[in-house]
């Protein structure tokens, strides 16, 4: 780790306003923050490129992408740990809680297999100190599969599990109210034929009545009573959020609806949509759209979902849209996330907290509308891209 590294001619974006100044790192944590220049010697100059907190990504399925590429291709887990981590520092985010599924009837589904092999080979490159970015662990439980708890069994006590979401892909409410798109998500991604969709459909149902009580009763008082950060998924409707927020959830992830996203303000819980629904403008599901949530002051967080590129770009979007304004769209990417997970010590540039950085410049890629590009990055002060 440098013992100190100054930056300066920076556009440096705090909480509430963007100043141009210097930062001084010491020991990997910010040590000073001045406008203006400076007339220290060694210096990284950053030629008025923007300077901003590590992203702090809580929900990505991108390791799960690497670990199984194609339908039913598997990935060596190291490989695709080390793949899937520098993709994510090369896209700005300093902190990822790794988004790794459990429960699938199809054990040809990355999902539907134990994840025991994956957690060793984290817990090998993290004490080798192979990793680019901080990996935490984000399990999201499928309440209707019948294998959810036995193959949540690798993560009870694990330290890095620190967030869990209770998920319920059920074709025909929820994410897939549309029938339609829900064949060609499943044809499409998962590989499966026409008929395996309309059997599944069918199976459905009784799967859901069978085993969403008891696993929900199961992973709700392992929260409580572990103290694991606990989200709920696709909420659509008010009576999904008042159950979600009555059993300890405090984050609504992909609220479906407006009134959904409404009803979880209301309550103090926070609202987290994905980055690839803004920089498409809308929902691949059909569902509300994140731009519209912002634009009514009911976004809190962004993830970049399967896209982890998709986090900078969306906070282009927002900003070159007039919806939010540059220190609110990279809160959502940094601060929030990281307050909503109990990550107290980053997020921020601010003296004191951990010097996770990233020199962000603006491109001009078309008229009137700037992209951001991750050109730098650094981790307590160490570079990693």
């Amino acid at each position: 780790m440098h013992s100190h590294i100054v930056f300066k001619n920076a556009r440096i974006i705090l909480q509430e306003e963007v100043i141009r100044g210097t930062v001084s790192v010491k020991n990997g944590l910010i040590d000073s923050i001045d406008a203006g220049d400076t007339s220290c010697k060694q210096v990284i100059d950053l030629e008025d490129d923007y300077l901003m907190p590590g992203m702090v990504e809580m929900h990505t399925d991108n390791f799960e992408r690497h670990l199984m590429p194609r339908p039913k291709v598997s990935w060596a887990e190291i490989p695709a740990l080390l793949a899937h981590d520098a993709e994510i520092a090369a896209s700005g985010i300093t902190t990822v809680f790794d988004a790794l599924g459990v429960g699938e009837a199809d054990t040809d589904h990355v999902r539907g297999r134990s994840w025991g092999k994956v957690l060793n080979a984290l817990s090998l490159c993290t004490d080798q100190n192979l990793l680019r970015a901080d990996h935490y662990l984000h399990v999201r439980c499928e309440l209707p599969a019948p294998n959810t708890v036995e193959l949540f069994e690798p993560f009870k006590g694990h330290p890095k599990l620190t967030l869990l979401s209770l998920m319920d892909h059920t074709p025909g409410q929820r994410q897939w109210e549309d029938i339609d798109k829900a064949r060609t998500f499943y044809t499409g991604k998962k590989g499966w034929s026409l008929e395996k969709f309309e059997h599944q459909i069918k199976h459905a149902a009784f799967l859901q009545e069978k085993y969403c009580g008891p696993h929900r009763q199961y992973f709700v008082e392992y929260c409580l009573e572990n103290g694991i950060n606990m989200a709920s998924h696709d909420d659509t409707t008010p009576e999904h959020v008042d159950q979600a927020y009555a059993e300890g959830a405090r984050m609504s992830e992909f609220p479906t609806t407006m009134q959904a996203a409404r009803t979880a303000r209301q309550k103090g819980m926070l609202t987290v949509m994905g980055g690839p629904n803004v920089v498409r403008g809308g929902s691949h599901s059909g569902n509300v759209a994140a731009a519209e949530l912002a634009s009514h002051d009911l976004l809190d967080i962004l993830s970049s979902d399967y896209v982890p590129g998709s986090l900078i770009s969306a906070v282009s979007r927002l900003v070159n849209d007039e919806i939010l304004s540059l220190p609110k769209a990279i809160s959502t990417v940094t601060c929030n996330p990281a307050r909503a997970t109990g990550l107290m010590d980053r997020g921020v540039i601010q003296t004191g907290y951990r010097a996770d950085l990233v020199r962000m410049r603006m491109v001009n890629i078309s008229e009137n509308s700037p992209q951001a590009v991750v050109k730098t990055v650094w981790k307590q002060g160490v570079q990693v891209v």
